[in-house]
């Protein structure tokens, strides 16, 4: 299974779009404020659709039918699977990171 790191410097946004679909489906403006919600930064439209497309590329994320001129995207079952293991490699990290800085 690819992995979101597969992604290299764009797998930031991508993992931001993720976690905000899980949430339910939306299209690009909600997810603009609901990354801007969670970060304290919301993406600029090319950074947000260049991931969209990144996402949809790789099957993680999934157009639907468009809704009074907006277009919603769901997260795919490859893509909640790929974001369960983003987060848990993170959890992961942060935990080896938080021992070592307790160490310190």
């Amino acid at each position: 299974m690819a992995e979101l790191t597969d992604l290299g410097r764009f797998s930031e946004p991508a993992l931001h779009i993720l976690i905000s679909l899980a949430a339910g489906p939306k299209h690009g403006y909600a997810m603009q404020d609901d990354i801007g919600e969670l970060t304290g930064a919301r993406p600029g439209p090319g950074t947000l659709y260049g991931a969209i497309r990144r996402l949809e590329e790789r099957a993680y994320i999934e157009a639907l039918p468009e809704q009074d001129r907006r277009k919603p995207y769901r997260l795919t079952d490859a893509g909640r699977a790929a974001l369960g293991a983003e987060l848990q490699r993170m959890r992961s990290l942060a935990a080896t990171g938080l021992r070592r800085l307790a160490v310190a």
